[in-house]
């Protein structure tokens, strides 16, 4: 699956032909370059990486802060220390090392999968995690009951907890796959995508726009 690393600029809104109102996100998406071709095929040092893939690095990265074994990687490539790598299957296109892939690989009218990590929003109780309604309300001597989670199993039999059950803990932070957003407009020169919908992760995240 082609695609390309970018970054969540924001989201706005903007008019369609028939004069509807779509909310979009921006994705800033400057050239990935190539920094290593996998190939499932026999080398000449008869090696073998044992399935096809391309390897995009996006975001510059200064130099000093680069190990040695990753800039040997990357001037292989021909190009400056980057800060994100991702892999990516081109099937059907010709991509050799030190390429520049942009976002012109994408159509306008084309639906697109954008992989981010969500926001995180720390330890959670059960009513925000996982939208309990909580015990119940203030009458009946009920006076501090409103978000707690309640029984959490039978006492004497088992005499635990079971595995799986929905309680307080960390939320967010996790990767996430939005899929089937249109791509309404390519705007090569400032390396832009405008989706519609939202995506996820906070503005300046790395997210991964795949065909």
């Amino acid at each position: 699956m082609a695609g390309i690393i970018g970054k969540k600029v924001g989201m706005t809104s903007i008019f369609d032909e028939n004069r509807k109102n779509i909310a979009c996100t921006l994705i800033y998406a400057e050239p990935n370059v190539v920094t290593q071709v996998k190939s499932a095929d026999t080398r000449e040092d008869g090696k073998t990486d044992g399935y096809n893939a391309v390897q995009l690095a996006f975001d510059e990265k200064k130099e000093k802060n680069t190990s040695k074994p990753m800039k040997g990687h990357f001037d292989k490539a021909g190009t400056t220390p980057k800060r994100k790598l991702v892999e990516f299957e081109f099937e059907g296109m010709e991509v050799n090392l030190g390429d520049s892939i942009g976002v012109d690989i994408f159509e306008e009218g084309e639906f697109v999968d954008v992989v981010g990590v969500s926001k995180g929003k720390g330890f959670q109780g059960v009513v925000k995690r996982h939208g309990f309604r909580g015990v119940g309300g203030r009458t009946h001597g009920q006076h501090n009951r409103e978000r707690a989670p309640g029984s959490l199993g039978p006492g004497s039999t088992p005499s635990r907890v079971f595995k799986g059950m929905r309680m307080a803990g960390q939320m967010g932070s996790e990767r996430v796959k939005v899929q089937n957003l249109r791509i309404i407009k390519v705007i090569p020169e400032k390396n832009l995508l405008v989706v519609s919908g939202s995506i996820p992760g906070h503005k300046g995240s790395y997210v991964i726009v795949e065909k």
